[in-house]
């Protein structure tokens, strides 16, 4: 990249595993780095253990790809998914070095980048205004290509004052800079016409770790016709647009070949109501059921619920299902929006659970406007009947998970006009719900009510609220969505000394006229509308699914065609007719191939499941013809030999896989590596006799390199030497090796055949190097981080550790390829 390029960092105000698993963080990423003139890299929080080594060791937050500290970017962009994110978005600027307000990076001497914030969060800009240049409001796949290329322009002019490029920033479509708007400014909602031909990614990053959504992902639709008067997002991604069944099944296609991932998701507000929805995923198990590809839904309205959209989610696997009533009586849905009937709920828990669903998860929220005691009440009746049908159909008592929420007012709703409960009813009424369902064969989980408070508090805020999230943060808060680190005192704190009384910013109710914080954002919805449905849920009348009926909230819904159904008759007479085969003697020939693969020290952190999910997913990359296991939840018939302990490396570990003939395993091989990450390389395959003993029964012997860091003291200084490679053994026998395994003491001695320091080994960097034959004795076995403990005194993590080779007895100790 050239000085004129420009460097983005997409920062997500979250630890890892919950950034990596959001959709239009990827899409972004994926826009920026398929342009030639930028990059983009990738910023996430450190958990608290990191945080605190980072400041220790004056580490500046960097970007994952190249190590560039986080205010050596062009820009520093945030995505704004959820209010309890602000206090990060601080704290992540602070460790990456760059002032929190943008005043002060204004009249800084050093060049910092420009803070740029998206998300559903930048509809109320005002909490965050003093602290973000400028504001992305609505859909960013066309803007942030505009805002690239203005900051580009404004580099290649050589201005190099930043009002310059705010000014640039404020003339485009979407973008508020309240630095030069102040609070007059207005700014439309941006909007992106024809997801059609939008971009999305189907070579996403494939994480090593476990991430909350592993899995692809696929937008089928964006916006929502439904009007639940809670939803904010109902409200600020209208209007309705939705992508054919042909483009999402060949962005499926190509991101399971890239990713190698087991199941797709189809996501939207309202995956239940896409248009196409019944023949798209009968397709779609067309296309990939035989590849065991599962298919998941999030959660569906109750009324969309019908068999054979049930039939078909479980076709390859029974994915966990959810349902929202939110409202558990029919006068309370009326005044949400809510469109289902008692009858209605009854009719999709029977569907559900003639399908042989065993796991439900149900939602509802607290503190509705009109809430009354009985609709409480009625919480529990709707979850038992849940139970009473569930049992009748399956006869047994199934997995029911009851989420309670409190009610967050939210801008841009109807209700953004009412007032949260107070914290004290909040507490009563999940206190009461928690007494309901505890010991109940229910699995309950109540939202905490101070996290609630405090949403709706900033989510209602003004500017005035700017200081007391710098205090906050100040007082150490941060990864306040977190309840292992949120601490509710220090908010208290923090209100005590600025002053601001936030519980009233939580249950303020506003008139009809009155200005609100964020009426300079515009949505497109008219506030007269949005007032309207305000007074029909007060009223308990419901307003009809804007599909059926123009409800005029003052966005113009242009004319769509009519979405192709895709052709699937042939397709599924043929995929049929092959499932048929199965049963038959017909069915290829399996073999049973056997690999041996090496992880290097660069991937050594990998955990055995880690390892497992990287080798599965490169093997169906790979297209290996695998064979499954039976049931509800079919799994590749791949078994791995002893798992490597987390911070070990291996130079030949062993998988063995059943697979269908025809299969060439040199062939394979190469084709296989060609899908491997870096650090994972299969340097042999053979089939071996279906017979052969499973690799975790015959192995039972295991060789280690040990090495100590330079300086580090060596152990039995005062053995004896002799020539060759040779410097030192232990004597032998050694004297007790007693560890406390599972409760009680454990002889590892007879585990340990042999100890030898070795000399000159290149990988050591001058420190003592050790070679340990360790094996399995008297159903004891071996645990590679025990015996270095126990003959080192060290723990194994501060060494470096590699098994060299594995074997198992047959005549002689032999490897198992």
């Amino acid at each position: 990249m050239g000085s004129k390029s420009v460097h983005v960092a997409l920062c997500f105000p979250d630890v890892y595993e919950i950034g990596m698993s959001h959709l239009g963080f990827r899409i972004l990423y994926d826009i920026i780095n398929n342009l030639p003139y930028a990059s983009g890299e990738r910023v996430f929080s450190p958990w608290i253990d990191l945080e605190a080594y980072m400041k220790k060791n004056g580490i500046l937050l960097s970007s994952l790809e190249s190590r560039t500290a986080l205010r050596d970017f062009d820009i520093a962009g945030f995505s704004l998914q959820y209010e309890l994110s602000y206090t990060t978005l601080l704290n992540l600027l602070s460790l990456g070095g760059i002032p929190l307000r943008s005043e002060e990076r204004q009249s800084g001497k050093r060049r910092f980048p420009l803070v740029i914030a998206g998300g559903p969060c930048t509809v109320n800009p005002k909490p965050m205004s003093v602290f973000i240049d400028a504001f992305l409001v609505g859909d960013g796949e066309e803007a942030i290509i505009e805002l690239i290329e203005a900051v580009r322009q404004w580099k290649i002019e050589g201005d190099n004052r930043r009002e310059s490029i705010l000014e640039k920033v404020a003339q485009l479509e979407g973008f508020l800079v309240p630095s030069i708007q102040k609070s007059h400014g207005k700014v439309r909602r941006r909007i992106v016409t024809d997801l059609e031909n939008a971009p999305y990614p189907v070579k996403p990053i494939v994480p090593y770790a476990s991430i909350i959504h592993d899995r692809v992902t696929i937008e089928v639709s964006r916006g929502c016709t439904m009007g639940c008067r809670f939803c904010q997002a109902g409200m600020i991604y209208r209007p309705l647009r939705e992508r054919s069944p042909q483009k999402i099944l060949k962005i499926a296609e190509e991101s399971l070949k890239n990713t190698g991932y087991d199941e797709v998701s189809f996501t939207s507000l309202s995956a239940g109501d896409y248009t196409c929805l019944l023949p798209l995923v009968k397709e779609f198990n067309v296309r990939f059921g035989p590849s065991k590809i599962a298919m998941s839904l999030p959660s569906l309205r109750v009324a969309a619920i019908n068999k054979d959209v049930l039939k078909e989610i479980k076709a390859v696997k029974k994915t966990g299902f959810t349902m929202a009533p939110e409202a558990a009586t029919e006068r309370l849905r009326s005044v949400i929006n809510k469109d289902f009937s008692d009858d209605d709920y009854e009719r999709a828990l029977m569907a559900l659970f003639e399908e042989g669903w065993l796991n439900l998860k149900l939602y509802f929220m607290i503190g509705l406007p009109t809430e009354k005691d009985e609709d409480i009440e009625a919480i529990r009746d709707v979850a038992f009947k849940a139970l009473r049908i569930a049992k009748r159909y399956t006869g047994r008592f199934v997995n029911i998970g009851i989420t309670i929420s409190p009610f967050i007012p939210k801008s841009h709703t109807p209700f953004q006009w009412h007032g949260q409960i107070g914290l004290d009813e909040m507490k009563r009424k999940l206190r009461y719900l928690r007494k309901v369902f505890t010991g109940r064969n229910f699995t309950y989980k109540g939202h905490n009510e101070e996290m609630s408070l405090l949403e709706a508090m900033i989510a209602r805020g003004d500017e005035k609220l700017a200081d007391l999230i710098e205090k906050a943060w100040q007082s150490g808060c941060r990864l306040d969505g977190w309840s292992e680190v949120f601490d509710f005192n220090k908010w208290l704190d923090a209100m005590e000394a600025t002053g601001i009384d936030g519980p009233s910013h939580a249950s303020t109710k506003f008139l009809r006229d009155e200005e609100l914080p964020w009426d300079n954002v515009d949505i497109g919805i008219k506030k007269a509308f949005l007032y309207r449905e305000y007074e029909k849920a007060i009223e308990g009348e419901r307003t009809k699914n804007c599909r059926s009926v123009c409800t005029a909230c003052g966005l113009i819904c242009s004319s769509t065609e009519a979405l192709r159904e895709p052709n699937s008759e042939g397709r599924a007479t043929e995929v049929k007719a092959s499932q048929s085969l199965t049963l038959t003697s017909s069915q290829p020939p399996r073999l049973r191939v056997r690999a041996r693969f090496s992880k290097d020290t660069n991937l050594c952190q990998l955990s055995h499941l880690e390892l497992v999910s990287v080798i599965l997913r490169g093997l169906r990359r790979a297209e290996a013809p695998l064979n499954f296991s039976k049931g509800f939840h079919p799994l590749p018939k791949v078994s791995f030999g002893p798992p490597l302990n987390v911070g070990v490396a291996g130079q030949k570990e062993y998988f063995d896989m059943e697979v269908f003939a025809p299969f060439d395993p040199e062939v394979f091989t190469v084709k296989l590596n060609d899908t491997m990450p870096r650090g994972i390389v299969i340097d042999k395959m053979s089939a071996v006799p279906a017979n052969e003993p499973a690799l975790s029964n015959f192995i039972t012997r295991y060789e280690y390199h040990v090495t100590l860091k330079e300086g580090r003291k060596k152990p039995l200084e005062d053995a004896g030497s002799s020539s060759g490679s040779e410097l030192a053994y232990f004597q032998f026998p050694l004297a007790d090796v007693i560890v406390r395994r599972d409760g009680k003491e454990t002889d590892l001695t007879p585990c340990i055949e042999s100890v030898t320091i070795l000399e000159g080994s290149p990988s050591n960097g001058g420190g003592l190097s050790m070679k340990l034959i360790l094996k399995d004795y008297d159903g004891v076995k071996v645990r590679i981080g025990e015996i270095v403990s126990a003959l080192f005194g060290e723990r194994a993590h501060g060494l470096t550790i590699v098994r060299t080779a594995l074997y198992g007895w047959h005549d002689d100790w032999r490897e198992p390829l």
